[in-house]
């Protein structure tokens, strides 16, 4: 057999084996697992999203599109842009996309060049750290300094000749950290003085809640075009829970940057679906349901999350996004055991943060030799608080005992 592929060696997202091991229990004792282990929202989409996409279907608005997506919608998008974000572009440069997961994948190997370096936080989204492997980027790590808010002093440090591009998320996935203008400026005064540029995923823009969401590419919007260099991505699947649509899009700064990424495009998707594009511009009109599920959202952590602060398990309540990261190291074990033991005992899933934390080891061709997690990692648990009230009150609830189990136990589940 030959040699493994760069992508045979990226290790799986660590949220599969998460999956897995909840529907085993749930196979096993045939009750049901609370799932605070997946990011998957208790509110519907709006009725009137399903119902264009059956229109658009029935009245056969089913052909191809351009790689881009359709004008109507790119152009809605970009009034969005505007209005909502503080964001002024052309519709030339949004490219609608199948999430924007595969946005943000297309858009890293429409970046990527040989041996480039990628700066990406050291607590990040499992998939950005596969998607950035794939395109062929080396990541190199930046700290989180109080609250998992980006610390500069580690950005500026981590900058070398060979850094093509600055990775940032807020609303964070898994931390809930939102950045704020100032230290979104100091990066973007970092980028400029190295030539670098700027990937900001915005999945949880409507999420915030402390403060406003403040979208990155609004502050180069007295910037010449061809001087700016910060990408955004952003979704249909939180604000409006149209997670299995599969709709995003990604805006980028300028013409050259458009040009590669239609490159991607054309070569990867040829185009995005029709009828759910369509579903999109009926969903951009959605923005009471993208409010109310905002407060519900908001209301489930000023709900269930500050007893885990009171039990010494979280620092302060996130400040956005739809998880919250647990410490969960006064039990006496590490995150691991700590989530198959609540399993176990509890039928609660949670999410070890140790796949939240890799630090892979390369190759010269980029091929993964290694990937352990960061040892910081080792004690921390993801967990979402966007789903069923009740069940989250129950598996915090859950939680909450698991811990004093344990404590009282000296670490012995």
């Amino acid at each position: 057999m030959g040699r493994v592929s760069r992508a045979g060696t990226i290790p799986p997202s660590c949220l599969h084996a998460v999956f897995r091991a909840a529907e085993d229990r749930e196979r096993a004792t045939g009750r049901p697992v609370v799932k605070l282990h997946v990011g998957e929202p208790y509110f519907p989409p709006p009725r009137e999203v399903a119902l264009a996409v059956e229109h658009a279907v029935h009245e056969g608005r089913t052909a191809y599109t351009s790689a881009e997506g359709m004008l109507t919608l790119r152009e809605a998008l970009a009034v969005k842009l505007e209005t909502e974000n503080g964001h002024r572009t052309s519709p030339d440069r949004v490219f609608v996309t199948p999430g924007s997961c595969q946005g943000l994948a297309a858009l890293f190997q429409s970046l990527a060049r040989p041996g480039d370096e990628l700066l990406m936080p050291e607590l990040h989204w499992p998939i950005h750290l596969q998607q950035v492997l794939l395109a062929g980027f080396r990541p190199v790590f930046y700290a989180l300094g109080p609250g998992y808010r980006p610390s500069l002093d580690s950005l500026r440090a981590a900058v070398t000749p060979r850094t093509r591009a600055v990775l940032v998320n807020s609303p964070a996935n898994p931390t809930g950290a939102v950045i704020d203008t100032e230290s979104m400026a100091a990066i973007l005064e970092l980028a400029r003085a190295h030539d670098l540029q700027i990937v900001s995923d915005e999945a949880y823009e409507h999420f915030v809640y402390e403060g406003e969401h403040v979208s990155f590419a609004s502050l180069e919007s007295g910037v010449p075009e061809e001087e700016r260099r910060i990408f955004s991505t952003f979704t249909f699947s939180k604000s409006l829970a149209m997670t299995g649509y599969r709709l995003g899009y990604v805006v980028t700064p300028n013409e050259a940057a458009a040009h590669a990424l239609r490159v991607v495009q054309e070569a990867s998707i040829i185009g995005p679906s029709t009828p759910v594009q369509y579903a999109g511009l009926t969903a951009l009109k959605a923005e009471d349901s993208a409010r109310a599920n905002a407060r519900m959202v908001r209301a489930n952590r000023d709900r269930a999350l500050p007893a885990l602060r009171e039990a010494g398990l979280l620092a302060e309540l996130p400040q956005g996004g739809w998880y919250a990261v647990i410490d969960v190291g006064s039990t006496g074990v590490d995150a691991e055991t700590f989530a198959a033991s609540l399993l176990e005992a509890h039928e609660v899933g949670v999410a070890p943060a140790a796949g939240f934390a890799l630090r892979p080891v390369l190759a010269d061709d980029g091929r993964v030799l290694s990937a352990d997690p960061a040892p910081e990692a080792r004690t921390l648990v993801r967990l979402a608080f966007c789903g069923d009230p009740d069940e989250l009150d129950t598996g915090v609830a859950r939680l909450l005992a698991h811990t004093r189990a344990l404590r009282s136990r000296g670490g012995s589940p």
